[in-house]
């Protein structure tokens, strides 16, 4: 385990060179995002620089208006950079593809379509052309990886926000994405759903291993699923202000990392970064 000094000590430069070391798999370069308003140019994002590694887990964490979700539709290719580049496997990204997957907070399931066709409707949508056994099979697949066969015919008005999100969440990776994007995916479900598809998702992240960009307002949430936390400093322009390195090993169990001191060290070091160093002018 990284000692306390190393972890707690975050060095940006350091901690893109050694992922970079890893693997140039998506690179994201002297990133600017500006957007022309009736006062003039409004900068949301500045000169961002981060480099993941493939079968990374990297969590983005900040302050409401930081450009979090901005960052990741440039990722997904929703939207395109002022300045800079980010760039998969050194191809540059300009438009959205299904190596690339977004699961939304709100889910973007079609609701007069059943669990089973939403996912269905992904995969005929990459692969026309496999056989309709193997696209249907490909579906129970992931149904069944998420816990949901027995709801394949129930649209999204029966089923609770959990089985929603996990419908979105198969629905991503029945395609086999080589970077999933999730945006807050689990901030609108009650505590212990919450902490069921956390579980979930780490479990299916070690079976498949994509790389994964997560955002999150839970720190908690990031120092389980993490391997690293990108925390961003507060809008306008709007940067990378630290990379913590999240120390403990998989796979992991949720109450034995609870149990050591250095996940409250982990904890307090993010904390203090948001709420006494980035505060918002409302935050006392």
């Amino acid at each position: 385990m990284t000692t306390a000094k190393s972890t707690l000590m975050p060095n940006r430069t350091a901690a893109n060179q050694s992922a970079a070391s890893r693997s140039s798999f998506l690179d994201i370069s002297q990133l600017s995002k500006v957007y022309p308003t009736s006062e003039g140019p409004f900068t949301v994002l500045e000169d961002v620089n981060l480099q993941v590694a493939e079968g990374e887990f990297i969590c983005v964490i900040g302050h409401s208006g930081c450009g979090k979700s901005t960052l990741l539709d440039m990722v997904s290719g929703f939207n395109h950079p002022t300045a800079g580049t980010v760039s998969l496997r050194g191809q540059s990204i300009v438009k959205p593809g299904p190596d690339r997957m977004v699961v939304f907070q709100g889910y973007a399931l079609l609701p007069w379509l059943t669990a089973f066709e939403n996912i269905y409707l992904a995969v005929d949508s990459v692969w026309p052309n496999k056989p309709e056994a193997e696209k249907r099979s490909i579906v129970r697949e992931h149904l069944a990886m998420v816990g949901l066969e027995e709801a394949a015919d129930k649209r999204p008005p029966q089923i609770s926000g959990g089985m929603k999100q996990r419908v979105a969440i198969a629905r991503a990776l029945s395609i086999r994405p080589e970077v999933l994007i999730l945006d807050e995916p689990f901030g609108a479900l009650d505590a212990i759903t919450k902490e069921e598809l956390q579980e979930e998702l780490l479990k299916i992240w070690n079976d498949h291993r994509c790389t994964v960009l997560m955002i999150t307002h839970d720190i908690d949430e990031a120092l389980f699923l993490a391997d690293r936390l990108v925390m961003m400093t507060n809008g306008p322009a709007a940067n990378i202000g630290e990379i913590m390195t999240i120390p403990f090993g998989r796979p992991r169990d949720r109450a034995r990392i609870m149990e050591d001191p250095q996940y409250y060290k982990l904890r307090n070091y993010a904390l203090d970064f948001l709420y006494n160093r980035f505060a918002h002018d409302d935050v006392g």
